[in-house]
């Protein structure tokens, strides 16, 4: 009986000693350039979901008007572009660095435009631990969080005032 309880104690404790072995060895990998352990996109998916979904259905209390689109754009060039892209522009150089790579989410790449707004919104809102994607709750209004989630649940159907702000040079560049 004894035996049985220091083999369920080992059984239990070996797993946990060598995955803190295999952290603390240098082993797991940390740079950007590194391949994503296995089951680590399943598992960082799941998380994700399991948070934002039960708010992801909640709509907008702003119309996804020209002038609100319009707001959204100036903030998508300040916060966002430097990660995911401006119309018409490359991806940056921090953008190429990143892991996981930030989405591009201006046309033509599909973005975030079949997502539900109350879904990116809660992105925009919290961030995404350990993606660089920074939550904007202390430095954006509520009312500019909700501007720039309508403008990329749009982003495919922009008008070109809109556009225009989308398509200047990035900062970089000018």
């Amino acid at each position: 009986m004894k035996s049985l309880l220091v083999g369920i104690l080992l059984g239990i404790c070996l797993p946990f000693l060598a995955g803190y072995y295999y952290v603390t060895s240098g082993r797991m990998p940390v740079a950007t350039s590194a391949k994503p352990l296995p089951f680590e996109k399943l598992l960082a998916r799941k998380a994700q979901h399991a948070a934002y979904d039960p708010e992801a259905g909640t709509p907008s209390p702003l119309a996804a008007d020209e002038p609100n689109l319009l707001a959204g754009a100036r903030i998508y060039r300040v916060q966002c572009a430097v990660c995911h892209g401006q119309l018409g522009h490359s991806p940056s150089a921090i953008a190429k660095g990143m892991f996981p790579p930030p989405p591009q989410l201006l046309p033509p790449k599909k973005g975030v435009t079949d997502d539900q707004v109350g879904e990116t919104f809660w992105k925009v809102k919290n961030g995404i631990r350990l993606t660089g994607m920074p939550g904007f709750v202390a430095s954006l209004s509520e009312t500019e969080m909700w501007q720039v989630s309508l403008l990329l649940r749009e982003a495919d159907k922009l008008p070109p005032a809109v556009l225009q702000i989308l398509r200047a040079p990035p900062a970089s560049e000018m």
